[in-house]
């Protein structure tokens, strides 16, 4: 168990310790479980447990061939449009043809703006995570080494059942360019009818 923390004042957050730019602590102090600057009543944590954090690869790479077909079909359908209405007018065919190569710039540059994303999810990295769920819809993520998250899971289920108990450990901050680019937590499927649920791991 960790040394006695040091006494403040009642409300007050745990003083910092020592660490690096992109450290934080996660401190449990009789009924409150700090992770960094945010505070979780310990009654109202309903989980803490690590999981790897997963890019959401497959998910963008479907994302990317729709947007590109999209804009390709998009492009042809206004290039086809524009080739009629300037075989009917036969007078203006030079500011349809300057509306279609508008056009096609503007695809080529959408096309490339979707290469770009697709990329940056492809080369994100998996992260190995400690996360805390409240009973609300907040989560805590932190990162560190595998073998410090999961003794770090076994010493707040402890301190969690043990009320006298007080506990503080070094984590590291979990820094991902888009949250929407990575899968979270479980996976629920449901298998027919109503209130049949299977849960596999993501």
């Amino acid at each position: 168990m960790s040394p006695p923390l040091p006494q403040r004042a009642p409300g007050a957050a745990p003083a910092p310790t020592a660490g690096g730019p992109g450290t934080l602590d996660l401190t449990i102090t009789k009924r409150l479980l700090w992770v960094g600057g945010a505070v979780y009543p310990l009654q109202n944590v309903a989980r803490v447990y690590t999981f790897v954090l997963h890019p959401r690869r497959k998910d963008a790479v479907l994302r990317f061939l729709r947007r590109t077909a999209l804009t390709i079909l998009m492009a042809m359908a206004f290039t086809l449009f524009g080739a009629i209405a300037g075989f009917l007018s036969r007078g203006a065919e030079e500011d349809f043809s300057s509306v279609i190569q508008f056009i096609w710039i503007v695809s080529v540059g959408a096309v490339i703006y979707f290469i770009v994303d697709v990329l940056s999810v492809l080369t994100a990295s998996s992260h190995f995570v400690l996360a805390v769920e409240s009973n609300g819809q907040s989560t805590a993520l932190v990162t560190g080494r595998p073998e410090h998250l999961n003794q770090a899971v076994h010493q707040i289920a402890y301190a969690i059942e043990n009320p006298d108990t007080e506990l503080r450990v070094q984590v590291e901050r979990l820094t991902i360019s888009n949250p929407s680019n990575y899968y979270f937590g479980d996976t629920v499927n449901m298998y027919g009818g109503n209130g049949n649920v299977g849960m596999s791991s993501a």
